[in-house]
Parts: C-alpha cells; structure tokens; sequence
C-alpha cells in the first residue's frame, strides 16, 4: 500500500478540517501531481519530444507541482527517445545555481533532499535500471534521473517526487497507454505527443487531468484556467475567468414589476 498523502495533499485534508471544525469556509485547493507524458509511436519529431520532456521534468530542480513526473512511452520507440532525451540533459548541469553554466541547483531544503534521495533508494531495492543520472552531491544536489522499467506497483510511479527524477514506463497499445496515464490518485496536467489529431483528442479526453498540452509541455497562461482532478485538487480553478468564481457568491432576486393599478381596471 501506499502512502498517498504528500505533503500538499496532507496540508490540504488539514485546511479541509480546520474549515469544518470553524466556520465552514469555503476551501480551494491544489495539492499537486503525478503529471504524465504520454508519446505514441507517430509522434513526428522525437527531438522536440526529448527537449520538451527534459525540461518538463527537471525544470526548476522538478520542484514543480505540473512538473512531467511520468514518461509513458510506446515500446516501440521507447529506447531511441531515451537516448535522445539522454543528448539533451548533457545541457543540464548540476551545481551551484549562481553560476550560470548550471541549469540544476540545490533542493529547498535539506529535509527534501533526503524524501527525494529515498525514491532513489528504491530504484535500488526494485532493481530498477537508471538511464542517466542518478547521482547526488554536498546532501544538497541531486543530478537530473532517468529510470527505466518502473510499473505502477512502485512508488515511482505513484507518488509525487517533487524533485529532478523522471520514471519510465512503456506501453503497448493506446489503451493501456490511457489507462496508465490515469493510474494514479492524481490528476493536475499531462502532456501528449502524436502526429494524429484523432489520437490526441481522444487522449486529450480520457486523460482524466485539469490541464493536457499536446506536443508540448505547459501550463497554459493568465488567461486559462489551472486546476486538476482527483486528489491534485477541487473547489474552483486558478487564474482565467473562472477564477473569479472563487471569490463571488450567487445571488437570485426575483421582482414583481406588474402594474396591479391596471389590473384592478381591466378587471
């Protein structure tokens, strides 16, 4: 079994209590994810895949709670991405953030240092295969990881890492490339990769998060609305107009404006 209350959705049953045991105010909440990215075998540049995975997954050290957790993969092509995705992240060093040359700097803190270094432990325990990285540095640093062969039986694939390491797992048809992706308690952004508009409505549409880019990884901007399903969060949405939802109550007034002077007349 497993441990599905992080950190964000732990601080969010909390709000959730302190707003039941007070005045029962209305609570927003955005708890995370385990953001997949899903790339069918049609996707027609694995290069631009590679550079876009890459950064979805390591960008600001992974400590991002939209951050591409997940690389959902077909087996067909699964070993010439990695080795692309391989080619990119020699572009992402790992070191002091003030020198310009690093793109990958220290964790928050040393207290997450170590919860990240653990999911580390486990790919040793699940004799799991790291594609590249998965070196750490000074308790502070942890190099951008690739691991390979992670089911949905390990917390890899379950948990949200909220740090530099990057899980594949391949898939052999489009279902079970769907039901994958949706196989988590999470459910705040994916992305899709294919060069079938078909395949990437249908995915676009199964894939059970609040946010789906396809061909890309983003977040959207200011003026569309972020949010997720399942435990990465409910009660409304972040930024577009929707969220001014969040901060209005509904009111219905109903006036009589017939005249009953002219009524009594008529009559």
């Amino acid at each position: 079994a497993f441990q599905h209350d992080a950190l964000e959705v732990g601080v969010g049953r909390r709000f959730l209590r302190y707003a039941a045991d007070s005045n029962l105010k209305r609570v927003v909440l955005e708890c995370g994810g385990k953001n997949p990215a899903v790339v069918l075998d049609d996707a027609e540049d694995l290069d631009l895949v590679a550079e876009q995975v890459v950064n979805g997954a390591f960008w600001n050290m992974g400590e991002n709670c939209s951050a591409t957790s997940r690389l959902i993969v077909d087996a067909k092509i699964k070993d010439e991405l990695l080795q692309r995705i391989g080619a990119y992240m020699r572009e992402w060093k790992t070191g002091d953030p003030l020198d310009p040359e690093n793109r990958i700097g220290a964790l928050v803190s040393k207290t997450h240092f170590e919860k990240v270094k653990s999911f580390l432990g486990d790919v040793k325990t699940e004799k799991l295969s790291v594609a590249h990285g998965g070196a750490t540095h000074k308790s502070a640093y942890i190099e951008p990881t690739v691991v390979d062969g992670v089911t949905p039986a390990s917390r890899l694939f379950q948990e949200e890492i909220f740090g530099p390491i990057l899980s594949v797992t391949k898939f052999n048809s489009l279902g079970e490339a769907i039901a994958l992706a949706n196989d988590t308690n999470y459910g705040l952004t994916a992305s899709v990769y294919t060069g079938s508009l078909r395949k990437a409505i249908k995915l676009s549409r199964e894939i059970r998060a609040g946010v789906v880019t396809v061909n890309c990884f983003g977040e959207g901007d200011a003026t569309t609305p972020f949010g997720g399903y399942k435990e990465s969060g409910f009660g409304g949405r972040d930024k577009s107009v929707f969220a001014h939802d969040n901060y209005c109550e509904l009111k219905t007034v109903w006036i009589d404006v017939s005249d009953r002077s002219v009524d009594e007349t008529v009559r």
